[in-house]
């Protein structure tokens, strides 16, 4: 039968941040809750902030992810910084695990598809952080590509994340908010005939939260196209969120059924042992899990008459 609930669901976001050289991604990203930074290119030394030790491998970086998850509490922001680094950790990882010097010794084009799925891999793992109840910031460098329109229309330059075009898709597609940093430039005319422009300004940080021809942006929040570059600008997303409660295993749904239902652990166990399913010196933690599910989660109907049967037989034995 279907579940449907309605309105708004609070949960950490999952943002990425990216823009020019020197705009101070990490100095924004150190104003979010509670950061705890994953610092893969020493970007942080300057900074007054909380940091892991630097992951040497790809097997580390994953590692401290499931650390958090572990024990979220710890902060209530991890940073990824830069994403960019943390491919190369991931392309290491995928030419060790081939047993190739570099990705384009892979046959085929495969090893870009390993790396495709090992990064699939570390996203997955930040949305358990994000279930944990942690919010989730990737920093990444910028770089400028010549962008092909379709039917020779044209080309332009435009801003996109510093990654591979197997990665950069992946990342772009899994975070909430993707929020493009540059320095706001003026064009203005040098001359009364308004033929020849410059460049001013360049002083002025500013942030963009909507796609254009020359950059990638979104979000999902109704934020202004354009921002000042300051946590103040999206503070208003950011409020108290309670972690994902994890699935209940099937022995805590057990025992969830023996107290509604006012069961002993004997009781259960007595008719089990009635049915041959296992001896009477096993415990509930010795059963298991698909018998839980299979057997005493499954037919629980049928399993409390013959508890109640018993109690008579006992009351009158």
């Amino acid at each position: 039968m279907l579940k449907i609930s309605k309105g708004k669901v609070a949960r950490p976001l999952r943002v990425v941040i990216d823009g020019v050289e020197g705009i101070g991604k990490s100095t924004f990203a150190a104003q979010f809750p509670d950061p705890l930074f994953v610092d893969l290119e020493k970007g942080t030394d300057s900074m007054d902030v909380a940091r892991t030790q630097m992951p040497e491998t790809w097997e580390e970086l994953m590692q401290i992810a499931k650390d958090v998850v572990a024990d979220p509490s710890v902060c209530k922001t991890l940073v990824v910084d830069t994403g960019d680094w943390a491919e190369h950790l991931c392309e290491n990882y995928v030419c060790r695990n081939q047993r190739v010097s570099g990705i384009e010794d892979v046959g085929y084009g495969k090893g870009y598809t390993y790396l495709r799925e090992a990064f699939a891999d570390f996203l997955k793992a930040l949305d358990a952080v994000i279930d944990a109840g942690v919010n989730v910031v990737i920093c990444c460098h910028t770089q400028i590509k010549k962008f092909e329109l379709p039917d020779e229309q044209g080309a332009y330059d435009r801003y996109e994340l510093k990654l591979s075009k197997q990665v950069s898709p992946l990342v772009r597609e899994w975070c909430d908010l993707q929020l493009f940093a540059n320095f706001k430039t003026y064009v203005v005319a040098t001359d009364k005939n308004n033929k020849h422009h410059k460049g001013t300004g360049g002083t002025k940080r500013v942030m963009y939260a909507s796609h254009t021809a020359s950059w990638d942006a979104k979000n999902r929040h109704g934020l202004p196209d354009e921002m000042d570059f300051c946590f103040k600008s999206i503070a208003h997303l950011f409020g108290d969120v309670q972690p994902k409660q994890p699935e209940p295993s099937p022995l805590e749904q057990v025992r969830e059924l023996l107290a509604s239902s006012n069961i002993t652990e004997d009781e259960l166990k007595a008719v089990v042992v009635q049915k041959g399913k296992y001896p009477a010196e096993a415990t509930l933690e010795d059963y298991e899990a698909s018998f839980l599910t299979g057997w005493i989660i499954k037919y629980w109907k049928d399993i409390v008459p013959l508890v109640e049967k018993n109690r008579e037989a006992n009351a009158n034995g």
